[in-house]
C-alpha cells in the first residue's frame, strides 16, 4: 500500500507543474501549441496511465481505488482535450492564410466571415490557455475551452468543405489543375494578377 500511495503522489507531483508550451504564429503573438513540447505531453499521459493501470491490477489498491480511478478520468480527458486542440490547430493554421487572401475573400465572402469569427474565438482560446497553461486545470476545469473547441472544429470544416468546392470548380474548368496540390492552386490562383509569378508550376501543369 506504501509503494502504490508513493507512486499515486509522484504523478500527482509530476503533473501539478506541467504545462503547455505555446508557439510564435507570423507575429502574431504565441497563439499555436508548440508541436514537440505538446507531443512530450501526450506520452506522459501514456506513461502515466499506464502506470496508474498497473496500480490497479494489484491486489492492495483497495485504499486508492477511487484516487486511481479519477486520475485515470483526468488523462483520459486531457488527452481528448489536447488531440482536438491539435486538430483544430492543424485546420486553422492551414486556413489561415488561405481566407486572408483577397481572391479567397472576393470568391468565398461567405466562409471567409465564417472564418474570421473563428479566427477570433482562436485567439480567445489561445489567451485563455495563455492565462493559466496548467494542463491539468486547463484541460479539465475550463468550460470555454472544452465547449469552444468542438464548436471550432465545425466551422473550420465548413470552411474547409466550401474551399474543396471552389477548388473542385477551378479543376472541373482547367482540368490541369489537377496535376497540382491545393497548397499550389492555392497559390495559382491568389496571383492571377501576376502571371510571371506562377512559372515555377507551369511544369507541373504541362
Amino acid at each position: 500500500e506504501l509503494e502504490i500511495e508513493m507512486r499515486i503522489r509522484q504523478v500527482e507531483e509530476d503533473w501539478n507543474d506541467q504545462t503547455f508550451t505555446f508557439a510564435e504564429f507570423r507575429n502574431r503573438g504565441q497563439i499555436t501549441l508548440k508541436g514537440n513540447a505538446t507531443q512530450a505531453i501526450l506520452d506522459s499521459i501514456d506513461d502515466s496511465q499506464a502506470s496508474l493501470a498497473g496500480m490497479k491490477t494489484s491486489r492492495f489498491v483497495a485504499p486508492f481505488k477511487a484516487e486511481i480511478t479519477q486520475w485515470l478520468s483526468k488523462f483520459s480527458t486531457v488527452s481528448d482535450v489536447v488531440e482536438l486542440w491539435l486538430e483544430v490547430q492543424a485546420t486553422w493554421v492551414h486556413l489561415e492564410s488561405v481566407f486572408t487572401s483577397k481572391d479567397i475573400m472576393m470568391k468565398l465572402p461567405r466562409e471567409a466571415k465564417r472564418f474570421a469569427q473563428v479566427d477570433k474565438n482562436w485567439v480567445k482560446v489561445m489567451g485563455k490557455a495563455g492565462e493559466n497553461p496548467n494542463v491539468i486545470s486547463l484541460c479539465c476545469g475550463s468550460d470555454f475551452v472544452q465547449n469552444m473547441l468542438p464548436h471550432l472544429k465545425d466551422q473550420l470544416e465548413i470552411c474547409q468543405k466550401a474551399l474543396a468546392g471552389h477548388l473542385e470548380a477551378k479543376r472541373n474548368a482547367f482540368p490541369r489543375f489537377a496535376f497540382v496540390s491545393d497548397t499550389v492552386l492555392l497559390d495559382i490562383l491568389s496571383q492571377t494578377q501576376d502571371p510571371g509569378s506562377i512559372q515555377t508550376h507551369l511544369t507541373s501543369l504541362f
